[in-house]
């Protein structure tokens, strides 16, 4: 018999990845250039060729037995680890080492290897809606309770008034994902340091850490000139988890890291429990051929002008026919009001025109809908007159 704790997540299965197939389903009988599928994160640009070339160039010229084996330490390669800290330093200006980076299987590993470091069984993390549907699972499968911060429905920025006053002594992390997922929103400088004053307050009345725990798949994909703040120049008491899946399109390959910074309260005894965590939940250490790629390809982008030019089309095509839109900043997604208010009857009359979008409320913000442009231009152009239609509709 399936465990009984499993059957809540059976019945809620992810809105995305079921949207995701259904995708599939519509392909099939109508045809894939007539479907319209904006459900998952799923990167369309392929990965640089450089790391193709690094593939085979490590499998030339290294060690086999070395890139393929365990490795020593559940941190990962300690050169990778150096190679990954010295160019977080290039870019923000830190003084990471290698002691203060955890390569893991993808920043989704990163962030359940982060909970079960920091958070005991009964403590609050708190997520700020809209917040990728994922962050709740990931709290319950370490015993934890996520908690969600109503949306700033003006400007989606974190809500730190609120935040402030849910904030407990039971309360353990605040998880924040700029560009986020969904709104394509970057939190700003001023934002990030609101936000630490008030945790650092929490933290002296409360006595006990309350730590940040930064998720950064989209860092890279940032337009019109903006930059991500790095959130431990703001606040020592994060932990940033990040992934490669966006920067170089590698999702398939699941490589990314933490940053544990050494000012963190407890910093040697967190590292342990995370390399542990690492283990313990079953990951042993993160893919040894692609950790060694990434380094080599460590200065490598995707070109994210392709999505830049979908943002612009999408954006205007939709503001065209009538709906209301988030302009995001970062990112490869689009936050849209559903007319009329309700986002799963908007979901299933675009499914009607063969337009699979993701209703908000799979990401605690029922109203609104998310548009993945990481697709092919003419899937953005070709979409435009049922996004209309769906619009007259309602």
């Amino acid at each position: 018999m399936t465990a009984k704790s499993m059957m809540p997540y059976v019945e809620g299965n992810s809105a995305i990845r079921a949207m995701f197939e259904e995708g599939a389903r519509l392909a099939e009988k109508y045809g894939k250039e007539n479907v319209y599928d904006f459900s998952l994160g799923n990167p369309s640009v392929p990965a640089p060729e450089e790391v193709n070339t690094a593939i085979m160039d490590i499998l030339r010229e290294e060690n086999t037995l070395m890139v393929h084996g365990y490795n020593q330490s559940n941190s990962g390669y300690e050169d990778v680890r150096q190679v990954v800290a010295e160019h977080i330093n290039r870019l923000q200006g830190t003084n990471f080492t290698s002691e203060n980076i955890i390569m893991t299987v993808g920043a989704a590993s990163g962030l359940n290897v982060a909970i079960k470091t920091l958070l005991d069984p009964g403590e609050e993390v708190l997520a700020f809606a809209p917040y990728f549907v994922e962050y709740g699972n990931y709290a319950k499968n370490h015993g934890a309770q996520l908690k969600a911060v109503p949306a700033d429905t003006e400007t989606f920025m974190p809500n730190l008034k609120l935040m402030e006053e849910m904030i407990s002594e039971n309360t353990r992390a605040v998880i924040i994902n700029s560009p986020n997922n969904p709104t394509g929103v970057i939190y700003g400088e001023d934002t990030l340091k609101e936000l630490a004053r008030i945790l650092e307050q929490k933290q002296q009345e409360l006595g006990r850490e309350i730590y940040i725990i930064s998720d950064e798949p989209y860092r890279e994909l940032a337009y019109d000139g903006a930059g991500v703040p790095y959130v431990t120049k703001y606040y020592r008491n994060t932990v940033v988890c990040y992934s490669w899946s966006k920067s170089l399109s590698l999702p398939g390959e699941r490589i990314g890291y933490l940053v544990l910074p050494s000012e963190m309260d407890d910093f040697e005894n967190a590292v342990q429990a995370a390399n542990i965590a690492n283990r313990v939940l079953g990951y042993v250490n993160a893919p040894t051929l692609i950790q060694r790629t990434v380094a080599r390809c460590i200065d490598c982008t995707t070109d994210i002008d392709v999505y830049d030019k979908n943002r612009k089309t999408l954006y205007d095509g939709l503001t065209d026919a009538g709906y209301d839109c988030v302009y995001p900043a970062g990112a490869f997604y689009m936050w849209v009001k559903a007319p009329g208010g309700d986002d799963k009857a908007f979901c299933a009359k675009a499914k009607q025109h063969n337009i699979l979008v993701v209703p908000g409320s799979s990401f605690a913000c029922p109203g609104y809908v998310r548009i993945a442009y990481c697709v092919s231009y003419d899937t953005i152009v070709n979409s435009l007159p049922g996004f209309k239609a769906v619009m007259e509709e309602m």
